[in-house]
C-alpha cells in the first residue's frame, strides 16, 4: 500500500517542486489547469517562481492556493504511475482539499473558485497567528483559555497553538518561559481556532453551489482521523470546517501505521518539500523495523526526479528490496536509459527512518 502525504499551511517553501513546471507532463497539466481557473493564477506563478529570499510567502492568501496547486499536481504525478491500486490520500490542513480532489470529491476549477471566496473571507478575518511548540497537546492545555486553542497535532511532541494575535503571543511568551521551544509559523491567520468560525460559515455558504461527490478512492481526513464517509464527502460544512477545526495528523497517521504498518509494503510517501510531514512517522516501530519505508517524493524541494519515490511505490521493487538497499548505503534510486529505477550512489542521501 502506498499513502500519499500531502502539505498545508506553513509547510511552503520558495519555489517549492518549480523544477518540475514544463517538465513533467502531469504535474505541469494538473498545476495549469488549477491556475488558468485561479483568477490571481498569473500572479500565483509569478511569486511561486520568484527565488528566496521571498517574504510574499508568508501570505496565507498566497500560500494556500499554491499549497493547494502544488499537492494537486504532485498527486496526479504519482497516480499516473500505475500499478494494483491507486495511493490513499491524506492531507495536512489545505492539504486536504488536494486530496479531496485527487479522490474526486471536487474538481480544481470549485477549488479555485474556494480560493478566490477564501482570499475575500480572510480579508475580513482577525489578525491571528500559529505557534509550533516542541510538547504535547496535554503539555499545552494549561495555556489554552478558549481563544487559544490546539490548532494542530503534528507529531507525539508537535504542537501547533492558533489564536488571535495579541493573546497567542502571551501564551507564547509563557510557554517559552516555562521551557518549551516555540516558533512563530509563517501564517498571519489564526488558522484552525475559533476565530476563523465566520469564515468556516461563508466558505460552507461558497462551496453549496458545488457539485461535491463520494470519494472514488481511498481518503482519509486530518480533521476526523478516520476514512472519510460518502456522507461527510458531500457536505459543503464538512469542508468549510476545516478553517476553525483542528488538525489532527498525527492521530490520522498513527492510525494507518498502526493498522497497516505491520504488514510489510507500506510505503509513505512524503509530498512536503522539507520532509516535514514524514518526520514523526520515522519514530514509529513500524518504520523503525523496516515493514514500512518513509520516501520523500521531492529528491530535493524544487523537485528534480522522482526516482526513489517511484521506485518505492512499485515501479520496479519491492518496498522490502527498497528498504534493504537504503539502509546498505546513502544512495537514492535513479531511473536508468532503459527506464529501470536502480541504486545511484552519486546522489544525495535518502531518508527511510
Amino acid at each position: 500500500m502506498t499513502v500519499l502525504l500531502l502539505p498545508g499551511q506553513g509547510a511552503q517553501r520558495e519555489r517549492m517542486a518549480a523544477a518540475l513546471l514544463g517538465r513533467d507532463g502531469a504535474f505541469t497539466e494538473a498545476v495549469e489547469e488549477f491556475l488558468a481557473a485561479l483568477p490571481t493564477g498569473a500572479e500565483l506563478r509569478e511569486a511561486w517562481l520568484r527565488p528566496a529570499p521571498n517574504p510574499a510567502l508568508d501570505d496565507a492568501l498566497l500560500t494556500q492556493p499554491l499549497l493547494f496547486a502544488v499537492g494537486y499536481g504532485l498527486g496526479r504525478v504519482v497516480s499516473g504511475w500505475g500499478g494494483a491500486e491507486r495511493p490513499l490520500l491524506l492531507g495536512h490542513s489545505v492539504g486536504e482539499l488536494a486530496a479531496a480532489t485527487l479522490a474526486g470529491v471536487m474538481d480544481a476549477a470549485e477549488v479555485a473558485a474556494l480560493m478566490a471566496d477564501r482570499a475575500e473571507v480572510l480579508a475580513d478575518a482577525p489578525a491571528g497567528g500559529m505557534l509550533g511548540v516542541s510538547a504535547s497537546p496535554d503539555e499545552l492545555r494549561p495555556y489554552c483559555d478558549g481563544t487559544v486553542v490546539v490548532g494542530a497535532v503534528n507529531g507525539p511532541r508537535q504542537t501547533v497553538l492558533a489564536g488571535p494575535e495579541r493573546e497567542l503571543a502571551e501564551a507564547g511568551e509563557r510557554i517559552a518561559a516555562d521551557g518549551f521551544t516555540v516558533r512563530p509559523l509563517r501564517s498571519g491567520y489564526g488558522f484552525h481556532s475559533p476565530s476563523m468560525a465566520s469564515a468556516a460559515q461563508r466558505q460552507a455558504h461558497a462551496l453549496a453551489g458545488a457539485r461535491l461527490r463520494p470519494p472514488t478512492g481511498s481518503l482519509v481526513s486530518s480533521r476526523t482521523a478516520r476514512p472519510v464517509t460518502a456522507a461527510e464527502a458531500v457536505r459543503p460544512d464538512f469542508w468549510a470546517d476545516q478553517l476553525q477545526c483542528p488538525v489532527l495528523y498525527w492521530p490520522a497517521l498513527r492510525a494507518l501505521l498502526d493498522t497497516y504498518g505491520e504488514q510489510p509494503g507500506l510505503v509513505l510517501l512524503d509530498a512536503s518539500p522539507d520532509r516535514s510531514l514524514s518526520a514523526p512517522a520515522r519514530r514509529h516501530p513500524a518504520v523503525r523495523g523496516g515493514q514500512s519505508v518513509v520516501v520523500p517524493l521531492l529528491a530535493q524541494p524544487e523537485g528534480e526526479d522522482f526516482g526513489a519515490a517511484r521506485a518505492a511505490h512499485g515501479a520496479a521493487v519491492a518496498p522490502r528490496a527498497y528498504a534493504a538497499a537504503a539502509a546498505s548505503a546513502p544512495s537514492t534510486w535513479a531511473i536508468s536509459a532503459a527506464g529501470v529505477f536502480s541504486p545511484s550512489s552519486s546522489s544525495s542521501e535518502m531518508v527511510t527512518g
